[in-house]
């Protein structure tokens, strides 16, 4: 109607056409170009990875991989009276009051190929908590008696460049290692 292109239309029709068109301009998906030239490379590796392989070679029984991360800034809540259980006719009710205990870091270690999950709380990330999880983790069976264990990890803070260069190897036998490897980006 502005470019004088119809003298008036009903906003059902201009709606109807919307819903109808392929290009919805209201709707997006975010996604990161890759910068690092050698990104299918290094992404091919952790697929590998997933895909139980390494440098060609399919992992055995006693290989693992670990996919670990951390989420910082979690608000630690406590209710500030206790919850009253569920009765017949009534749900579970639960104070809406709470009090704040400051801020953590979870900090998880995940098997890709088993889905156990295995987590740490810390007040801030940083080698040191990773490093506690890592601990954590290597001393748990089956990874404690693995032959090999592979730690996917992103470019993150509290295990990436020099701080990566000194990865334990948990006193393991040289038949056995612990792997990092990082994510591209």
């Amino acid at each position: 109607m502005t470019e004088g292109l119809v003298e008036a239309i009903p906003s059902s029709t201009v709606r109807r056409w919307l819903h109808a068109d392929a290009i919805k301009p209201w709707r997006y998906r975010s996604w990161i170009f890759p910068r690092d030239p050698d990104f299918a490379g290094k992404a091919a590796r952790v697929f590998d990875l997933y895909a139980r392989v390494f440098d060609g070679v399919p992992l055995g029984p006693d290989d693992y991989v670990i996919s670990a991360d951390e989420k910082f800034q979690l608000q630690a809540l406590t209710r500030r009276h206790p919850g009253r259980p569920p009765d017949p006719g009534h749900p579970r009710r639960v104070e809406f009051e709470y009090k704040r205990g400051g801020t953590l870091a979870y900090m998880g270690a995940y098997d890709v190929h088993s889905a156990r999950l295995t987590g740490t709380f810390a007040e801030k990330t940083g080698i040191v908590p990773f490093m506690k999880l890592v601990e954590r983790v290597m001393t748990l069976d089956p990874y404690a008696s693995a032959r090999s264990v592979y730690w996917v990890v992103d470019n993150g803070s509290s295990h990436n460049g020099h701080r990566s260069t000194g990865w334990p190897r948990h006193g393991r036998t040289p038949a056995s290692s612990t792997c990092l490897c990082m994510l591209p980006g």
